[in-house]
């Protein structure tokens, strides 16, 4: 699933900042092209593409500053989900 969320979250972001090249463990918000505004997108995105919701304690920038680490919440929370 790790792999699959990382893709799916990758062409997510790419498809809205095309021009822009980032590994999955750079640092988005740290590049500058991200904003608190496509923040809230990456939200809504991964509970919808991934049949998750996010509960607050969750909902911190840690969890999204990176695709890798986006990947890893939505391992969490699907895995908490199932079991």
């Amino acid at each position: 699933m790790s792999n699959d969320a990382r893709t799916r979250i990758r062409t997510f972001i790419t498809t809205k900042f095309p021009d822009v090249t980032f590994s999955d463990e750079e640092d988005i918000f740290a590049l500058g092209f991200v904003n608190s505004l496509f923040a809230m997108e990456l939200v809504m995105f991964i509970e919808k593409a991934f049949g998750t919701r996010i509960p607050n304690e969750e909902l911190h920038l840690g969890n999204f500053r990176s695709v890798a680490l986006m990947a890893d919440l939505v391992a969490r929370q699907t895995s908490a989900a199932v079991g």
